[in-house]
């Protein structure tokens, strides 16, 4: 007979009832509105996300990595299993309650990542967060969203938020050269990866795991340094 799931806490929040389950020791569940948003036991893409988005910092000096979503930690953990000690991550979490079940309940799937020393946690939109970081010139070696709603066919093209046009341009603007924007998907979305070639973004896309619904991970690399342009023409010389 199947162990029933436990609910452990049930917020209300502006998207609905966000609710943390368990069920055994380490089998947990977030759910808003009744469905499923995060499970303990499936996390093989977000491993995979974290750590194709910073395994080329391991030996970086002391690397700045912007991560989009908290969730159960279990993308923090693979991040921060990539990089050094010196390291800074900034995470935007939009639920406060979502932190503290990270620093709580959640903790020991981790191994504590929300409180791991190199990790800020901010209350807020990541997009805004973006943005500010694009306007102020504070450039990031690596963005990764793990957002509950990834690119889709639905996206607008242009305007939506994280993954539109105007969007992906900001994440631009807030990437050091030779960095990576590194994005969970529920599945491919060709739209998605053509708006960051147009970019100028080099892309990859990979689906970690084996049978069933295999998600996606987009990695979107910048070249280390801006490609150089025509150059200024020769001046002609004056007509006699």
């Amino acid at each position: 007979m199947a162990v029933p799931w436990k609910v452990l806490q049930s917020v209300t929040t502006g998207d609905g009832v966000l609710e943390l389950r368990q069920r055994g020791e380490r089998d947990f569940l977030i759910t808003a509105n009744g469905l499923v948003l995060m499970n303990s036991s499936l996390h093989r893409s977000e491993v995979a996300l974290g750590e194709v988005a910073c395994g080329h910092l391991k030996d970086a000096a002391a690397p700045r990595v912007l991560v989009g979503g908290l969730g159960m930690a279990i993308t923090l953990r693979a991040v921060l299993d990539q990089l050094p000690e010196t390291a800074k991550v900034l995470v935007a979490e939009l639920n406060p309650v979502v932190l503290q079940w990270c620093r709580g309940p959640l903790a020991p799937l981790t191994n504590g990542a929300a409180d791991d020393p190199r990790v800020e946690v901010e209350i807020a939109n990541v997009a805004d967060v973006i943005r500010r970081s694009a306007m102020n010139n504070n450039r990031f070696d690596a963005i990764v969203l793990d957002l509950y709603t990834g690119p889709h066919a639905r996206t607008d093209k242009i305007m939506d938020p994280l993954y539109g046009e105007i969007a992906i341009e900001m994440s631009k603007g807030a990437l050091k050269p030779g960095g990576v924007f590194a994005v969970w998907g529920e599945n491919y979305d060709q739209g998605f990866d053509k708006r960051l070639r147009q970019a100028g973004f080099s892309v990859t896309c990979d689906r970690p795991g084996r049978g069933g619904l295999r998600h996606v991970v987009f990695l979107a690399r910048l070249a280390s340094r801006p490609e150089p342009g025509p150059g200024p023409r020769p001046k002609r010389s004056p007509r006699r």
